[in-house]
């Protein structure tokens, strides 16, 4: 007969007794070692055991993996959208596919090693012919964000008085605890999201669970060595004013793995697009490019670095995941109102991810004098000012240059023309008037060579946003549309516009 090892998951669970769980060669496995065995196996054929995380490959997860092979449980400390609960959930993955346990018992006991009265009685009435339930990885993963009303009686349990009345049971009789989700979950994986907002006197409960395995309800003095992995996850405490993790507890967690966001653009941009959910009819129907990706990754770094961002917050990587969707959505909206079939993003469409900026940055003091709104728009700007560099020359640089490749649109502004683009406009209205431009074009095809038409249009409506940034042009923005003009003329359009609304006042 095969041993129990070598059966398939099909197989395993065909099993329904205890005696025939004997026959198959089954052995009790500890949470801690299922999960250290089958990194084990993982890093022998070479498999990734934490797919869909980017960026951490040479950091984070190969302290992830040593924290496992040495059986800790792991404090996941880091800022917000990090993937510090993405993380969590995957090692659900690690554990064994299916495993055995008591049916109908309390805390899904082991057959061999029962913990609860329930398990115990079924095991002493019935002995071989003990019925056998089989519990899958996913279903052993419990999960709790902490809040101030938490309570030990939600986490450990308590006293069940309905119980003791139903049953005539003497509160001293084990059988009237009613227990809470960390005992219910023995033999699993249990995370606790945001350790540090659980009140001090909860995190005291679970020293002797981490500790020693036991627990204490209500002065019940009941043995029970929990078989768990815990996985916490917490911002860093400087950070943050709702609370701490208090020492003890700290010092009972035996890994402590420091997250971090992504370090490199191409990074960010894979984990975007990974976590965007867009459209199916969007993805059929609205193109977006490379440098549009770019810019909207870059809006998250500059927002990382930017003054009137509180940098203890964080900027999670849902800013970009919420502006991307937000990108297509503009696109498809206007492609809507146009009546056309399909549509290439522009330039112009990223003022729709400005909601998606604005709920996602936490401003310091001078952050709110300006204005969500101005705050997100400077992010915006200094992201294409950014990819703009890494594109095309750098205007400062050419300024004076006899090969300026911008001195002929720049000079065509300085004779008092001007371009209206409207957020909305159709695509053969956008073509027409970005084709007014002399030598706009021809700046774009002689700097990147085998664009299709569409990424041409998008790129001549980049040069004049990059222009602008670096104060070689005037752009002035409104809810509807862009005016690129003349600096001087811009300047004085916008101090006359100006006037006038404090004349209106």
């Amino acid at each position: 007969m095969n041993t129990y090892t070598q059966l398939s998951t099909q197989e395993k669970q065909a099993i329904t007794t205890l005696g025939a769980l004997k026959a198959s060669g089954y052995t009790s496995k500890s949470v801690k070692d299922e999960l250290r065995d089958n990194l084990i196996l993982k890093l022998k054929n070479k498999e990734n055991p934490f797919p869909e995380i980017w960026g951490y490959e040479d950091t984070v997860i190969p302290e992830l993996e040593r924290a496992v092979l040495s059986k800790h449980n792991i404090n996941l400390l880091g800022l917000r959208g990090q993937a510090k609960t993405r993380i969590a959930r995957l090692m659900v993955h690690l554990l064994d596919d299916v495993i055995p346990v008591i049916e109908g018992s309390e805390l899904n006991d082991d057959p061999f090693q029962p913990l609860s009265y329930s398990g115990k009685k079924i095991l002493e009435e019935k002995g071989d012919d003990t019925p056998i339930s089989w519990w899958k990885r996913e279903d052993r993963y419990s999960e709790k964000l902490a809040t101030p009303d938490v309570t030990v009686a939600d986490l450990i349990g308590d006293i069940d008085p309905i119980k003791a009345a139903t049953d005539k049971l003497s509160y001293s009789d084990e059988r009237v605890i009613h227990y809470g989700l960390v005992p219910r979950s023995h033999r699993g994986l249990f995370v606790i999201n945001e350790l540090p907002d659980l009140q001090p006197r909860i995190q005291v409960a679970l020293f002797n669970i981490l500790q020693e395995g036991d627990i204490q309800i209500r002065g019940f003095q009941i043995r029970l060595p929990l078989d768990i992995q815990f996985v916490f996850t917490a911002n860093p405490e400087d950070y943050t004013n709702r609370g701490s993790i208090v020492t003890p507890l700290k010092d009972r967690i035996e890994s402590q793995i420091i997250t971090h966001y992504p370090k490199e653009l191409e990074i960010g941009k894979k984990i975007t697009k990974q976590e965007a959910k867009v459209q199916e009819a969007q993805l059929n129907q609205v193109s977006i490019n490379d440098l549009s990706r770019s810019l909207i990754e870059q809006i998250a770094f500059e927002a990382r670095e930017s003054e009137f961002v509180d940098e203890k917050s964080g900027v999670s990587a849902r800013l970009t995941i919420s502006a991307m969707e937000n990108l297509y959505s503009s696109a498809e909206r206007r492609m809507l109102i146009n009546g056309e079939d399909n549509t290439y993003v522009r330039v112009s469409d990223m003022i729709g991810t400005i909601p998606a900026i604005t709920g996602k940055i936490e401003l310091v003091y001078e952050g709110e004098q300006e204005g969500a709104g101005e705050v997100a728009q400077s992010l915006l700007s200094k992201a294409i000012r950014k990819q703009f560099l890494e594109n095309y020359p750098s205007p400062e640089k050419v300024r004076k240059s006899e090969d300026n490749p911008y001195q002929y649109v720049i000079n065509w502004f300085g004779d008092a023309n001007k371009v209206d683009l409207l957020n909305d406009t159709s695509y053969e209205e956008y073509k027409s008037k970005l084709d007014n431009v002399p030598t706009l074009r021809a700046t774009v095809e002689n700097t990147h060579k085998g664009l299709s038409e569409e990424e041409i249009y998008y790129q001549m409506e980049f040069v004049l946003h990059g222009l602008a940034e670096f104060s070689q042009l005037s752009k002035h923005a409104l809810a509807s549309k862009t005016t690129f003009s003349d600096l001087l003329s811009g300047m004085m359009d916008f101090s006359s516009s100006h006037f006038d609304e404090e004349d209106d006042e």
